[in-house]
């Protein structure tokens, strides 16, 4: 099979297109057939080594990507909940062999049907980025019906989601994002949004119940105005786990009572992607879809990705 593979840590030159083994799918894995693979900023953090927690666990060579949709091709002695030629789409084992490649055998309960109504390039933009967002608001934040969240780089890929989640779940949601994104995140259903072009929102908000930093940007003294429109008893959670809270950010936190916490590692992956097929089904949550590349062009998508300021998901078509 195809697969894009790393043998080195570096640029997008280390990206090669190589023919190996099909894996052999384990008693509790299943073999998926890769139709599309989603791409992620943390796709180019391990193709540069990874980040201080990820590199023990990175063993080179290896398979980049961790979104897949496509149909299942074998099942694992064990599994039962799946069968050959079922449409699914999931998380590949991080961080193992991953999706930028032809075929995958990962875990089964990290995998879900499909939703109908959408496509395989759409699917693959769900999985990564969901639960991202999921585990954060839900899973970490206990965000409830009637809650006020705050999210920052609302229009991004996971901040798009927390969004829609958020008004899914019925909380009052408020976005942050550019001059030019204001339309999309009314489509999303924001019911509040902060131009942070022309607003502070530390000027306009206050009492807020959850703060979610989806934002990629990395700066403290924004956390500390993100602190500042907590209620009393509130929580700031961030995406952003290579950065942590410098000694202001923690006494800010410690002072208004108001809990800081990073999300660690993706979890209840089965349970959230069939909540996400449900709302994906029932059109409470829309995908957007950035650009989409051949398998070939991987170097120039995660160039792309690594610009930034990209509304949507990018994703490799592995196949037709």
């Amino acid at each position: 099979m195809k697969a894009v593979v790393i043998s080195q840590f570096g640029g997008t030159d280390v990206l090669k297109i190589k023919e190996i083994e099909r894996p052999v799918p384990a008693a509790d894995e299943v073999l998926v057939k890769v139709y599309a693979s989603g791409i992620n900023p943390v796709d180019c953090i391990v193709r540069e080594g990874g980040t201080d927690a990820m590199r023990p666990y990175l063993q080179l060579p290896l398979i980049l990507g961790w979104d897949v949709s496509g149909i299942i091709e074998e099942t694992g002695s064990l599994v039962t909940n799946f069968e050959k030629g079922d449409e699914v789409y999931g998380v590949p084992n991080f961080p193992g062999d991953g999706s930028y490649a032809e075929f995958v055998a990962a875990k089964a309960n990290q995998f879900a049907l499909k939703p109908k109504r959408i496509s395989f390039i759409e699917a693959s933009a769900v999985p990564l980025t969901g639960l991202v967002a999921a585990n954060s608001i839900f899973d970490i934040a206990n965000l409830q019906a009637g809650q006020r969240i705050f999210i920052q780089g609302a229009s991004g890929s996971v901040g798009s989601f927390a969004v829609q989640f958020a008004k899914a779940k019925g909380a009052y949601v408020i976005g942050s994002g550019s001059t030019k994104n204001q339309e999309f995140l009314k489509e999303l259903g924001a019911d509040e949004i902060i131009d942070y072009n022309t607003q502070h929102f530390e000027d306009v908000l206050q009492d807020i119940d959850v703060v979610f930093e989806a934002s990629s940007v990395r700066d403290n003294k924004e956390r500390l105005k993100s602190v500042s429109v907590l209620k009393n008893g509130g929580i700031f959670i961030s995406a952003n786990v290579d950065f942590p809270f410098d000694d202001a950010v923690k006494k800010a936190l410690e002072s208004k009572n108001v809990k800081g916490e990073f999300l660690g590692m993706q979890t209840n992956h089965l349970a959230w992607l069939n909540n996400f097929t449900k709302w994906i089904e029932e059109g409470k949550v829309k995908i957007t879809i950035g650009k989409v590349y051949p398998l070939e062009q991987v170097a120039e998508a995660q160039q792309e990705i690594g610009n930034g300021q990209i509304r949507g998901k990018l994703v490799l078509e592995v196949r037709k």
